[in-house]
């Protein structure tokens, strides 16, 4: 049987300009965030200052993780314990995990076919719960329609948090992902589009959260050395009433990131043509269901997802089987148990409980996802899809009938 060589896994390798800029780091010895040479910026400083300008907001803040981003905007943002927060049924376990971690009570919402939030249960979890925060994941990439989901928030005075682990670079009719609500948190662990091995990025337009979100994340109150945070003399109140849990990212992380956020855009391109490629080629094996991806929708097609509907669960388990034996690590999120990032939301066993799902249920019992690295080209798209043809036409292929002992013994 062929099998596919290259890792799904497998990164590029980080460019020599971030290396240099590492290097200078470690030969300085100046790692800690706020340890700088006398009129030295730092690079976690500068990083900030450049991502929340390639945002168009005023202020960010580079964090040790893009789970602790989340849980520092909710923070920052007026979460107390026992609150309630929404959040997407489909999303990764460090979500509401960042949810539980900040003291808060999740509240899960369904999603329509295109995995996106629906945004008429969001309005019907919003009464039921009476929840005054929403953190809505931007899942596998995907953005909802942003309009009716802000004008849900906005009706309850719901304080709206975007997860853009999976939408750095994206946008939505025109507006860059993560500046639809009170604040934007993003990743940068290695499998996201820019890397750092672990870290993340919180970023808002109100000065309030941003100052909070500093004493928060360990300033030990050098909030005067930020670049994109309100001036230092705002702080006068904020500054005793926050309490520091260090968690703000330092100067190496930061300096390995900074020449990967310049390359972005082009970073973008070229995943988006290796979507399109398996878009195109996907779409050619009858059992599978692409994902629509709207005109208003600027995504970064760094993995692809689709759903196998007219197919069983064994069905659906010998494809994957399949696709995993020619070197193909599909995912998907119907197995009986979570693997790797496919977690569902009824292994999250420390919720309090679940409204009931519907379409959630219907849609992950069939849904695939597959990684797209850009150590690939389209000539690896093409024999993806093709190895994946095969393991599919094995895959419905009834069983063979096996010969009645009794009949043949006659």
């Amino acid at each position: 049987m062929r099998r596919f060589a290259k890792s799904f896994t497998q990164q590029e390798a980080i460019s020599d300009d971030a290396i240099a800029s590492a290097v200078a780091v470690l030969q300085s010895g100046r790692l800690h965030r706020y340890n700088l040479a006398e009129g030295e910026a730092g690079e976690t400083a500068l990083l900030e200052s450049e991502f929340a300008a390639s945002l168009g907001v005023d202020y960010a803040l580079a964090c040790a993780s893009g789970g602790y981003a989340l849980q520092l905007a909710l923070r920052a943002c007026g979460l107390e314990a026992g609150d309630k927060v929404l959040c997407n049924a489909f999303t990764l376990s460090p979500v509401p995990g960042s949810i539980v971690a900040a003291g808060g009570e999740a509240v899960l919402v369904d999603i329509l076919d295109d995995t996106t939030v629906d945004p008429d249960d969001l309005d019907r979890a919003a009464r039921e719960s009476g929840a005054g925060f929403f953190v809505l994941s931007h899942m596998r990439g995907h953005i909802g329609d942003m309009d009716a989901i802000v004008a849900v928030c906005e009706s309850h005075g719901i304080v709206l948090i975007e997860d853009c682990a999976h939408t750095m670079g994206a946008a939505y009719d025109g507006r860059p992902s993560g500046t639809f609500g009170k604040a934007g948190c993003f990743s940068t662990q290695t499998y996201k589009h820019i890397n750092s091995g672990e870290g993340g990025l919180l970023a808002t337009a109100d000065a309030e959260v941003m100052r909070r979100a500093v004493i928060l994340s360990g300033s030990y109150m050098l909030f005067d050395r930020h670049l994109a945070a309100p001036a230092p003399e705002s702080f006068a109140e904020t500054r005793l009433m926050t309490p520091n849990m260090s968690g703000r990212m330092d100067n190496l992380r930061a300096a390995i990131l900074r020449p990967q956020l310049a390359e972005m855009e082009h970073r973008k391109t070229r995943w988006n043509s290796l979507y399109r490629r398996m878009e195109q080629r996907l779409g050619d094996i009858a059992e599978v269901c692409l994902i629509d991806r709207p005109a208003r929708e600027d995504f970064v097609g760094s993995s692809i997802q689709f759903r196998l509907p007219a197919l069983g669960a064994d069905t659906i388990a010998r494809f994957v089987e399949g696709c995993e034996a020619r070197g193909i690590p599909l995912k998907w999120y119907g197995k009986p148990l979570p693997e790797d990032y496919t977690s569902r939301y009824d292994s999250w066993g420390y919720l309090a409980g679940t409204r009931a799902l519907p379409i959630a249920d219907r849609v992950l019992a069939t849904l695939c996802d597959l990684r797209l690295p850009l150590t690939f080209d389209q000539a690896d798209c093409d024999d993806i899809v093709a190895l994946m043809s095969a393991a599919m036409e094995e895959a419905v292929q009834p069983p063979e009938a096996t010969p009645d002992k009794a009949l043949g013994s006659r």
